[in-house]
């Protein structure tokens, strides 16, 4: 019971960052027909998971709790590939084959890229 409390309250708090970030960032660049929201955080998700896992891989840093809580509850619903999905086939839908090829392609080179970049910098570190 406690770790479902955990990766609920990690959720919460993940999500309504999501929301505040992917707003945020959509805002700056309300011009742009593209998920830039979506991309920003799905992206830095990736990148601070990385970064997280490899300080705990490396250095020992997080109980298997806060791990729970961090990466599962807070990450797991901060990034958010459902949505990435839905605005793909809502650009392949509306005729926007380009933005949405390019769309799959940023979200999962970019995301794996940036996992790879923290997970390097924790090593180093």
């Amino acid at each position: 019971m406690k770790s479902i409390l955990l990766v609920g309250i990690g959720g919460f708090f993940g999500a309504v960052m999501r929301y505040l970030a992917a707003s945020w960032s959509q805002a700056l660049l309300k011009d742009l027909s593209f998920p830039i929201g979506t991309l920003i955080v799905n992206i830095s998700g990736c990148l601070i998971l990385g970064l997280l896992n490899g300080f705990a891989e490396n250095h020992s840093f997080f109980t298997a709790q806060i791990r729970l809580f961090m990466f599962v509850g807070i990450l797991g619903s901060f990034t958010t590939f459902s949505t990435f999905s839905f605005e793909t086939i809502k650009m392949l839908q509306n005729g926007n084959t380009s933005h949405a090829l390019l769309n799959i392609a940023l979200q999962v080179i970019a995301g794996l890229f940036a996992a790879f970049i923290g997970f390097q910098i924790a090593y180093k570190s």
